[in-house]
């Protein structure tokens, strides 16, 4: 459809793509500028061998950054040596970033954390640029109006060599929010219930913009909390049109635009937007005002409920393939059909991972737990997305909060949300984290996960059980 200049609208995507497009390729894939990489250990030290061996080198690497966070072990005072498992890797990634030349994040940098946490932070995503990591949930910076595209280890090197990326366009996919969200409920509320209406595979081959009041109304780090789970929708990337307060959020942040250049960069970004009359190839609407708290029963995040809900019955599901998935599910989370999901006994409260590990998050825990105690029988731990988040907690005391609470207070990294060091939830046990992902052995072999906001979980560790509605408006009274 035309605009009003008579020019086709466009999508803020169809925009930003366009404007780092280098040319279209013979196979239909489309080559695209890249203004930003980030690394992490587990998908780049292949990616370095083979550059090596085909003698090529880093084509920008002022343009690359480089942080440890999966496989480093997040004990408080911990080294490159405390998770003996994941120290070749990591020494890898130090020492290739010297010779390249590349900035490196490790255990000893005062930045040092996850990927999708200092990305922003450090003001490295902006808007209207395209940021990749060979990390899926890179769709994280969309937050900021980036677009953040994950990509696997051939493509890291690609990147490296090239500062380019051959893929193949998405279909543009626009979410719009109408409504308001009730008191207490937060952005992971909002993404899980919208997985859980178009299920994991509703956004499979788009970018998906998420639009609408109740998106304008949320913080920076709501919206970079909501993009994460871009992936777990099936999407390629999500993301969200700039506003006033992104320009507050990366104003004065380390590698953003400085003086004179930040005004210019701040018109830009002020005109990112998709045109009135755009049109996408697939629209979702979704009614904020039907929304209460989440939590996955399931090994999906689209296995997803009220945490007043109960367990579905698989024989009341038509399609056969549907049907034994769920009844999968069921088995290996050792639950039974309309089981009620508020008081479900948990073992491990985790609160923590790219999704919910910012400051904000570890505010809205500390308050819901200040005065309170974690059950007897739980775990219950706090990782900061990054060590600038740790120090800014412990800055406001929160590091106290959690500790007389009874919760470990850990240094940054992934932790229990890769379980790829020594943050491993037992076999059978079962935990309640704020983590993006659910699968089976997701967070050790044979453990059980259920997803949550920061205040569920919060709750769930004190109670010692999947908390119910009544217990979550005495916790949110209790703030007030």
């Amino acid at each position: 459809m035309d605009g009003p200049s008579g020019k086709s609208a466009l999508t803020l995507f169809d925009k930003i793509w366009n404007a780092h497009l280098i040319r279209h390729l013979d196979d239909g894939r489309d080559l695209i500028f890249v203004d930003r990489h980030v690394l992490q250990e587990t998908t780049s030290a292949q990616a370095f061998h083979n550059m090596r061996k085909a003698g090529r080198s880093v084509r920008y690497p002022a343009l690359t950054i480089a942080t440890q966070d999966h496989i480093v072990s997040t004990k408080p005072g911990r080294s490159e040596d405390t998770n003996p498992t994941g120290r070749e890797l990591m020494q890898l990634m130090r020492s290739n970033a010297l010779s390249s030349g590349i900035r490196h994040y490790g255990v000893d940098h005062p930045s040092q954390g996850i990927v999708h946490v200092i990305a922003p932070e450090l003001g490295l995503a902006l808007p209207g640029c395209i940021l990749a990591c060979g990390d899926s949930h890179t769709s994280t910076v969309g937050g900021l109006g980036c677009l953040g595209i994950g990509v696997g280890t051939s493509e890291v090197e690609h990147i490296l060599a090239t500062q380019t990326l051959a893929l193949s366009k998405p279909k543009s996919m626009r979410i719009v929010y109408h409504g308001t969200l009730q008191a207490g409920l937060s952005a992971k509320d909002l993404i899980l219930h919208t997985i859980g209406q178009i299920g994991v595979a509703g956004g499979r081959g788009f970018a998906v913009e998420y639009a609408g009041p109740a998106i304008e109304a949320l913080s920076i780090e709501a919206r970079l909390t909501l993009c994460n789970m871009s992936i777990e929708l099936g999407a390629r990337l999500g993301f969200i049109a700039p506003d006033d307060k992104t320009i507050a959020y990366l104003e004065h942040r380390e590698f953003a635009p400085k003086d004179t250049d930040f005004v210019s960069a701040c018109a830009y970004w002020s005109g990112l937007n998709s045109d009135v009359q755009a049109v996408f190839d697939r629209e979702v609407h979704i009614d904020c005002d039907l929304i209460s708290h989440q939590v996955s029963w399931g090994t999906t995040p689209e296995d997803v409920a009220s945490i007043d809900g109960v367990v579905p019955d698989p024989t009341q599901v038509d399609d056969p393939a549907r049907r034994e998935r769920i009844s999968q599910a069921i088995r290996y989370m050792d639950l039974q059909p309309g089981q009620t999901l508020s008081g479900l006994p948990i073992d491990v409260a985790f609160i923590g991972s790219c999704t919910n590990s910012r400051l904000s998050d570890l505010q809205l825990a500390a308050a819901l737990v200040r005065g309170h105690h974690v059950s007897p029988h739980v775990r219950a731990l706090v990782v900061p997305g990054s060590m600038s988040v740790k120090r800014e907690a412990e800055a406001l005391g929160l590091d106290v909060i959690f500790r007389e609470a009874g919760f470990e207070w850990r240094d940054a990294g992934c932790s229990m949300c890769v379980s790829i060091n020594e943050d491993v939830v037992p076999p059978g046990s079962r935990c309640i984290a704020t983590t993006n992902r659910n699968f089976e052995n997701r967070q050790g072999p044979k453990s059980r996960t259920h997803i949550a906001s920061p205040a569920v979980v919060a709750a769930a560790a004190l109670a010692g059980c999947i908390p119910d509605t009544s217990m979550m408006k005495l916790n949110a009274e209790g703030l007030s």
